[in-house]
């Protein structure tokens, strides 16, 4: 027997693929079991191909096979290049256009967070249950899973007349600046679907992702008197920058941490008499002296929020207490944009359903929505706006974006089995 297939018979709750499923269904998901030994050597190539934002050509390389691939099932594919100024590889988007059903936007990316200068580390097998390798589930497993399941669609002929984009971008892990250019595409294109699946990690059969934080940037910039440290306290002095920027950033704590799904992180202060901070290297530098008064102060810092609403509301507050000055110092905050928030929404939590139904008919259990605050952003958010979202709906592992990162090969299949048929459902 198939070792794939004695696994999904010990899940819990499985019956030798349920009884609720269509005739139809049963085929495509088992075809999914038939080939997945061809689905995981798809895997171990791309894997084996380094693919680090930044390595371009790596980039594109991972994107050609995939590009073959969607051809074979009758996708038309374009790659859409990016201005060299970015210094990002571009985007692969494969599409068929149809009238079946509702028309559905796939996201993947291409790119991993291991970049060419780091230790390369292979599609490895570590045991019957786990493989490890670079960007194994984030996200080259969910991008195999997207080719595999509609592979097993095309077996059935249950393709023809739908209409599919699949969208794997080159830049997920760093995103070329500005958004405005590098996401223009993407959004354009997903406006036209009515409903995007995305396929990072899944965390388990059991949560699928129907929110995602954003996540924005800000600087605060604070001034004081400077002069011999004695004098610090003192009317004609006042306290200096350092502590001026000590008070902003323990009233933020206090005001703000509270509030559920609303973190704001500095992550980088530079205070001294000489003051500079490098946003392109992410670097700070600081001269100063122990009997010497700070003058300046840099601190930046992420803010990550579940709405656009609340993210306003934490600005707002956060220039209420940074204009709340210390005797002798100034302090300023500026803000910057980053990736909006995908919001919790009705339409979301509908297509949940759908999802959820799958998975009871499949005998894999309940599917609920996981918590927003245990994913960072993604490229979904950027288009959350204007279509009914899901995420979270790729590979099962371990230690994303760190080396060792793993893929549970033996829950692969039941979760491409639930792409599949999900994929079907929403196309009818």
């Amino acid at each position: 027997m198939n070792k794939a297939f004695l696994f999904l018979l010990l899940l819990p709750g499985f019956n030798g693929l349920a009884q609720k499923i269509s005739p139809v269904e049963k085929k495509v998901a088992e075809h999914i079991t038939a080939h997945i030994a061809q689905t995981e050597q798809l895997l171990e190539k791309v894997v084996n191909i380094n693919s680090g934002t930044l390595n371009l050509e790596g980039v594109k390389q991972v994107g050609q096979l995939f590009r073959q691939e969607f051809e074979a099932l009758g996708f038309t594919t374009e790659w859409v290049a990016l201005p060299d100024s970015l210094n990002r590889a571009g985007h692969l988007v494969a599409y068929r256009k149809g009238n079946k059903g509702k028309k559905l936007f796939l996201i993947g990316h291409l790119d991993t967070v291991f970049e060419k200068s780091m230790p390369f580390t292979p599609f490895t097998r570590l045991n019957e249950t786990f493989a490890t390798g670079q960007g194994v589930n984030d996200m080259k497993g969910g991008d195999v899973m997207i080719i595999a399941a509609l592979k097993a669609l095309h077996a059935q002929n249950l393709l023809d007349d739908t209409s599919i984009t699949i969208y794997f971008t080159g830049d997920e892990e760093s995103s070329g600046k500005p958004t405005s250019i590098s996401r223009k595409d993407f959004i354009d294109r997903a406006k036209q679907s009515d409903i995007a699946l995305a396929y990072e990690t899944a965390q388990s059969f059991s949560i699928a992702a129907t929110a995602r934080r954003g996540a924005s940037g800000w600087e605060l910039t604070t001034t004081g008197k400077t002069g011999h440290s004695s004098g610090i306290f003192n009317a004609g002095m006042g306290y200096g920058a350092i502590y001026e920027a000590a008070r902003i950033l323990d009233r933020f704590r206090e005001t703000l941490s509270a509030e559920k799904y609303l973190t704001f992180n500095p992550g980088v202060i530079s205070g001294g008499t000489e003051v500079s901070y490098n946003q392109a290297t992410a670097k700070g530098e600081a001269v100063g002296k122990t009997n010497i008064i700070a003058q300046k102060v840099i601190v930046t810092g992420d803010l990550r929020f579940i709405s656009e609403a609340q993210k306003e509301k934490a600005r707002n507050k956060m220039r209420e207490i940074v204009a709340q000055n210390l005797n002798g110092t100034t302090a300023e905050i500026k803000f910057s944009d980053g990736i909006p928030a995908m919001e919790p929404t009705e339409a979301n939590a509908d297509l949940l359903k759908v999802l959820n139904q799958v998975s009871l008919d499949l005998g894999l259990g309940e599917v609920k929505a996981g918590d927003p605050g245990s994913r960072g952003a993604g490229d979904i958010s950027y288009i959350a706006q204007y279509v009914s979202c899901l995420d979270g709906l790729g590979a099962s592992g371990q230690g994303a974006h760190a080396p060792g990162e793993t893929i549970n090969l033996k829950e692969f299949p039941a979760l491409t089995q639930r792409a599949a048929l999900l994929i079907y459902r929403l196309t009818r």
